[in-house]
């Protein structure tokens, strides 16, 4: 897992696939004023999910993880609480890997919790499990970037 600034992207290039590529869309393109959306920036490995999400209450953010692709997120218009646990840690499958949707859900407390403020990006691998959303009450933007790393 990683949690940076924005601004210190470009230092991590080299160990994050397609970051480099999504920055520089991110850099030309005001993500704020598009509508909530899909777009594909390299087909099917690399693509950014603009979301609209309203955060919830920690014991109904569920813990997930990923098999093929990294997150990137970042929340656009308000501070966003996440968890972490190692995916190999995770003991409670609640619901089992949907390999369609690159996701698995865990009844797992996190490890750790941190706030990734405005301005910010959290970087989750495979091996991350990740709680993102806890926000009660909160309405705001996000962008989850999705990269294949499993091709």
């Amino acid at each position: 897992m990683i949690i940076d600034k924005l601004e210190n992207a470009d230092w991590y290039y080299d160990c994050v696939p397609g970051f480099e590529q999504f920055m520089e869309f991110f850099n030309n393109n005001d993500l704020e004023e598009l509508p909530a959306c899909k777009l594909y920036l390299d087909g099917q490995d690399l693509y950014v999910n603009i979301v609209d999400f309203k955060g919830k209450d920690e014991d109904k953010c569920r813990m997930e993880a990923h098999k093929d692709y990294l997150d990137i997120q970042i929340p656009l218009g308000d501070d966003e609480t996440m968890g972490w646990k190692s995916q190999v840690d995770c003991e409670k499958v609640i619901q089992d890997y949907d390999e369609g949707k690159d996701v698995e859900f865990y009844g797992d407390k996190a490890t750790v919790k941190f706030v990734v403020p405005k301005g910010h990006f959290a970087v989750f691998f495979p091996s991350d499990a990740h709680q993102p959303g806890i926000a009660p009450g909160k309405e705001y933007r996000k962008l989850i970037v999705k990269s294949k790393v499993n091709r």
